[in-house]
């Protein structure tokens, strides 16, 4: 697990730079969309569409935006453009699993450019089931710790030793959590909270209810096995694949069931 997570720690750095390029915009508009039409367009009633909306709001997604986009899933607005929720699974290099969600209107065009993709990148898009059962979907709560450089005026990481691990069990199993994992990004220490997809709202507000800051909220595949990659040209396919499914606007996650060696953890950070 500590090889993914080094993995997830990766692509979550990526993604911050991605978001300045405004990819991330359409992503999140279109998963405002879909929550908005699959339930009510009350984000107070609705903790799918609570969720897009946080998300859009962490990228700086102006709120004109997003009330636009609650507007296309209420069919108040415009088209919704007829989108839906699509699961693709596929290999990478080495027999590596790849399962992608994906928001799309149209399937031909949306299989089509995914093919294209696994295949100029060492892999094959498969059928469905061919690696599903590998993946378990959970809630993830992420907490952020940091404190204050008053010297410089900026935010440091608090030290992992100052974060009270007692405290934080202790809300954790009352918010009906699995296990938590402390790591370390460029911007500080991050703690990811796991739990049930059923139980991640009530776990979200309990971690709040206790004074911590939740930055994010989202359901997560993870691999149930992984696969340590030492080969650096089988990584190079592999996080090229994962580059070009991220780069998709179709694509709404990738995930993979690959472990970097540690000797190859720095050469492609």
């Amino acid at each position: 697990m500590a090889g993914h997570s080094k993995w997830a720690n990766i692509k979550r750095q990526k993604a911050r730079v991605d978001a300045v390029k405004g990819k991330v915009f359409t992503k999140i508009s279109r998963e405002i969309i879909v929550a908005a039409r699959c339930g009510v367009p009350d984000p107070t009633a609705n903790f799918q569409l609570r969720t897009a909306i946080a998300k859009a709001k962490a990228v700086g997604i102006p709120n004109d935006n997003i009330d636009r986009a609650i507007a296309k899933g209420a069919g108040s607005f415009g088209s919704n453009d007829g989108l839906e929720s699509i699961r693709y699974e596929g290999y990478g290099a080495g027999g590596v699993a790849v399962l992608v969600e994906a928001l799309t209107d149209n399937r031909n065009r949306t299989a089509a450019i995914l093919r294209e993709a696994f295949s100029k990148n060492g892999g094959n898009l498969g059928e469905t089931g061919c690696v599903s059962w590998m993946f378990e979907q959970k809630g993830v709560a992420e907490l952020s710790f940091f404190s204050q450089d008053s010297r410089r005026g900026r935010q440091r990481p608090t030290p992992t030793a100052a974060i009270d691990e007692e405290a934080l069990l202790e809300a954790c199993l009352e918010g009906g959590a699995d296990t938590y994992e402390v790591s370390t990004t460029e911007d500080g220490y991050i703690v990811e909270v796991f739990t049930g997809v059923e139980t991640l709202e009530a776990l979200s507000q309990t971690l709040q209810d206790r004074g911590y800051t939740v930055t994010q909220v989202e359901l997560r595949w993870q691999p149930q096995t992984t696969v340590e990659i030492t080969d650096a040209e089988q990584a190079r396919s592999l996080l090229k694949l994962m580059d070009a499914l991220d780069d998709l606007d179709d694509v709404q996650t990738a995930t993979a069931n690959f472990d970097l060696a540690e000797m190859l953890i720095a050469a492609f950070v």
